[in-house]
């Protein structure tokens, strides 16, 4: 299996986050989140409550941790500590944030993600990376001290890596991780994503790997979830807009190292991947970059 597809999509991903919540809450009490604003997270980190999500039901404990697919609307309650009418169990210290993705050019969150993962205490403590970021979180956010902030956003991304890497490797029947486990198209990932700018062909990758190109074509589109070079076009795209954003090199060179032999026809597809021409990405990305800059 390659580490490297794994970790390219990660960096797909952008993802950006932050921790808003770190309160003791005396019961009875209830929290919704409508999951706009993302992937929502939640751990336990005192006491119990229980999470309604769609007809889903979980009972959290101490140290547990909860994970939301974008866009999952939820609830967070107190329990009863008993039958007895009015009698709640102890006050729940929680611990909640949120990541959002940047799926503008096709990166799947729902290919690393189910909808829901509960991470029970006695899982976590054997995820000691892990473990120790939300102890960190809960600790600045309650700290406050100068620099919090960006240390909290910072450890927030490094959890929603840390969770993708768990839920990788128990997910052996999500497509991306089917993909990668075969011996043909995991070949073939590894050398897309190694060289996306190179001018590959069905005919070309299918040799690379050992297979004719009709077998090759629909075993790609069998497991990976769609052809060879809608792919290829995606991982393009994402280089292109990781040079826009992030150089001022000139649209033929962004053009050439994202595969494309001409400013026409990267600017044709990347106005059909993403609704704007590329100078039009790159100068809204730039007012966006220096937005941030004033307002910080």
């Amino acid at each position: 299996m390659s580490t490297d597809v794994l970790s390219d999509v990660l960096r797909s991903l952008r993802t950006t986050g932050t921790v808003y919540f770190c309160d003791q809450l005396s019961s009875p009490w209830e929290k919704q989140f409508s999951g706009e604003d993302g992937a929502s997270f939640h751990q336990i980190r005192r006491g119990n409550c229980r999470l309604e999500s769609e007809g889903v039901i979980e009972y959290l404990g101490p140290g547990d941790l909860v994970f939301l697919a974008p866009g999952r609307p939820h609830a967070l309650t107190s329990e009863p500590a008993s039958d007895t009418e009015g009698e709640y169990q102890a006050d729940v210290l929680l611990l909640c944030g949120y990541c959002s993705f940047d799926n503008s050019i096709g990166s799947s969150v729902t290919e690393l993600f189910p909808d829901i993962i509960v991470i029970r205490d006695q899982q976590l403590q054997s995820h000691g990376w892990l473990k120790a970021i939300l102890d960190q979180l809960s600790r600045e956010y309650l700290s406050m001290h100068p620099g919090s902030e960006i240390v909290v956003n910072r450890m927030t991304e490094v959890l929603i890596v840390e969770l993708v890497r768990i839920n990788f490797g128990q997910q052996e029947d999500m497509p991306l991780i089917k993909a990668l486990a075969d011996r043909y198209v995991g070949k073939a990932l590894q050398q897309l994503h190694q060289q996306p700018d190179r001018p590959w062909s069905l005919e070309v990758l299918a040799t690379d790997v050992g297979l004719s190109r009709a077998a090759f074509a629909k075993r790609f589109k069998t497991l990976v979830g769609q052809p060879m070079f809608d792919y290829l076009t995606t991982l393009r795209m994402q280089q292109a807009c990781q040079l826009l954003s992030e150089t001022d090199l000139p649209l033929y060179d962004v053009a050439g190292r994202a595969g494309y032999e001409s400013d026409l026809a990267f600017t044709r597809t990347f106005k059909k991947r993403l609704g704007e021409t590329p100078t039009s990405f790159r100068k809204r990305k730039k007012a966006s970059l220096d937005e941030s800059v004033r307002s910080s």
